[in-house]
């Protein structure tokens, strides 16, 4: 916290414990906010105090606790709570007077979204004192891209010709407005883009469903401990940056800045928007990491329900496009999934056994397939190499995957928080620079409100910024 030495004028330090004011008292007491306080003092110098930094700063951390959806409403509940207000760090004596005006508000937040280093920073300082509680932080990672729409609107480009959804203008505009269209709009968003996700899935009757989500703004691709889910990195773009290639770009930069949560990372699951070979290969050659990355339909014969798995000899293995192995019966031609037997580190293969021993059930073609003959059953090894986007260190086709994956979900509910409480559903913010900086104060608040439960015995309830009567609502 921003400490600052309290006056006696009043008497608050009887509050009832149970007081709603102990939530925010968790993020001063946890957040390291001490070397953008002496910078934002710096850059004041001897100009006018009339509204304290550290009281500022400290109302403005308020507002995101409590959920204030705009610098009105937290100024209206600064002018009606005192207890509010001297917890903040404002002089008791000045009353409402103390309440920074919206002017100077707006003032001190642009100082402090200047100084988005300085945010990330405390945002990493965050994420080591959770290490150092959390013993194995960073166990299950998670990653997944938000939308983070802007509040601007999609400005016009220099020549008039298309705005920056690439949608004609109107072929009618007359020449008086082709020259206000050249000029520079400040209310306009000119950071932005627009972002496209597909999603696509099946109903309980079979029947296909997909829905498209278009958006203006930026994305935020968030790494999560998906155990804990607290987010250990982030990084925010426009909207149209593909995921796929920041996925090792997040991954190598939480080796340099935490290098113990990539060490204690076991698996790391993504949707299908990170699937790729490289991001497969990488994660598992160069960190020790099994990838549960989704992958993509992307057989373009649509007649291939399955492929030999080794078509430069005759066998009876054979495998789909989402990476099920099937072994096929030389007489009936029926497809049953082979056991999966694990992989194989040595060897860097994955290993499955015939059905028909491993669950005593009956092959008419057993004593046509070759290696069958035996007790322990036909044996196929798969080398991971021959195709590491289908095949991974945890087969696609096992439990262990299918609960992997399902930690994705994680993300999920950490993005939810982003958005419902932490205010990003209805926000007033356009620019790049702004929204990085927005979003590292949200997030140093989220890991702040962790720490200090924490700190404060509370770790069950690590993962809620609500008050106990919210969280039952």
């Amino acid at each position: 916290m921003a400490r600052i030495p309290q006056p006696s004028l009043l008497i608050w330090n009887q509050i009832d414990a149970a007081s709603d004011l102990n939530r925010l008292r968790l993020v001063f007491d946890a957040i390291p906010d001490e070397p953008l306080m002496q910078t934002l003092e710096q850059e004041r110098g001897n100009g006018r105090d009339e509204y304290p930094i550290r009281a500022t700063w400290n109302s403005m951390l308020a507002g995101v606790v409590y959920q204030h959806p705009s610098v009105s409403s937290l100024r209206r509940e600064l002018r009606r709570n005192a207890e509010l207000r001297q917890e903040c760090g404002f002089d008791p004596w000045l009353g409402e007077a103390a309440v920074p005006t919206d002017s100077a508000f707006s003032n001190f937040l642009e100082a402090v979204l200047r100084h988005e280093n300085e945010i990330r920073a405390m945002f990493h300082l965050l994420v080591d004192e959770l290490g150092a509680n959390l013993g194995d932080l960073g166990k299950f990672l998670a990653i997944d891209g938000k939308a983070l729409p802007s509040f601007g609107k999609p400005h016009k480009n220099a020549d008039g010709e298309k705005d920056s959804d690439g949608q004609p203008e109107s072929a009618n505009s007359s020449a008086t407005a082709d020259v206000a269209e050249k000029q520079v709009d400040h209310r306009g968003e000119h950071d932005a883009d627009w972002g496209v996700k597909s999603y696509r899935g099946k109903h309980a009757d079979g029947t296909a469903w997909e829905k498209v989500v278009r958006w203006f703004g930026f994305e935020l691709h968030l790494l999560v401990d998906a155990n804990h889910e607290l987010p250990v990195n982030y990084q925010v773009t426009k909207a149209s940056a593909a995921e796929s290639p920041l996925l090792l770009t997040i991954v190598g930069e939480t080796e340099k800045l935490h290098p113990e949560v990539i060490r204690n990372c076991q698996e790391l699951s993504a949707d299908k928007g990170y699937d790729s070979e490289k991001n497969n290969k990488d994660l598992y050659d160069g960190y020790d990491i099994h990838p549960i990355i989704d992958k993509r339909s992307d057989w373009k014969d649509k007649t291939d329900v399955t492929r030999p798995l080794f078509p430069e000899r005759a066998d009876t293995v054979v495998y789909d496009v989402r990476g099920n192995i099937l072994c096929v019966c030389p007489v009936t031609g029926e497809q049953r999934a082979m056991a999966c037997w694990g992989f194989e580190k040595e060897r860097m293969t994955l290993k499955y056994r015939c059905p028909a021993a491993v669950y005593g059930l009956e092959c008419k073609g057993m004593h046509l397939c070759p290696g069958a003959q035996t007790s322990y059953g036909k044996v196929a090894r798969i080398p991971i190499d021959r195709d590491r986007r289908m095949f991974t260190p945890v087969p696609r086709d096992s439990a262990a995957w299918e609960r992997g994956y399902d930690r994705r979900t994680a993300v999920e509910r950490v993005n939810s928080r982003i958005d419902r409480v932490l205010g990003f559903e209805q926000h007033t913010i356009r620019g790049l620079k702004k929204m990085e900086a927005r979003v590292g104060i949200a997030l140093v608040v989220l890991l702040s409100m962790a720490l200090g439960r924490i700190q404060a015995g509370q770790r069950e309830q690590m993962r809620s910024l609500l008050a106990p009567v919210a969280r039952a609502a």
